[in-house]
């Protein structure tokens, strides 16, 4: 789902940006599982998959379907390459920002665990 980008930056700062948008959600995606995780008995794998899934699905999706429409889509006049440029936000950096929102939800989702203490349960083991 395509949030509105039009605040942000441009080339790194965007991606920095967008990965730290992503980090957020997988953060709280993560924790919210995990509350729900340990009620029912889930393994730590089920709740980090889950929470993988729903925050690429919140933060990650429009642009990289905007990544994938550019490769795979039929464009064949300049008008409407140019009508589908001018709906994204930062068409030059577009893989620097889908690269930066992937490597934000799993930094977030793995704060998430490591905040839960998943690494002291793991350890003790």
């Amino acid at each position: 789902m395509h949030y509105d980008q039009s605040w942000m930056g441009s080339g790194i700062i965007g991606g920095l940006q967008a990965g730290a948008i992503s980090a957020a959600a997988g953060l709280l995606l993560f924790l919210a599982l995990h509350w729900l995780g340990r009620r029912h008995g889930w393994s730590a794998a089920r709740k980090i998959g889950w929470a993988f899934l729903l925050a690429c699905v919140l933060t990650v999706s429009g642009d990289l379907w905007d990544m994938f429409y550019l490769n795979y889509a039929n464009l064949q006049s300049i008008a409407l390459l140019q009508a589908v440029l001018a709906g994204m936000h930062d068409p030059e950096h577009l893989g620097l920002r889908v690269l930066c929102e992937l490597l934000g939800v799993a930094l977030g989702i793995g704060a998430g665990w490591l905040l839960s203490g998943g690494a002291a349960r793991h350890e003790s083991s």
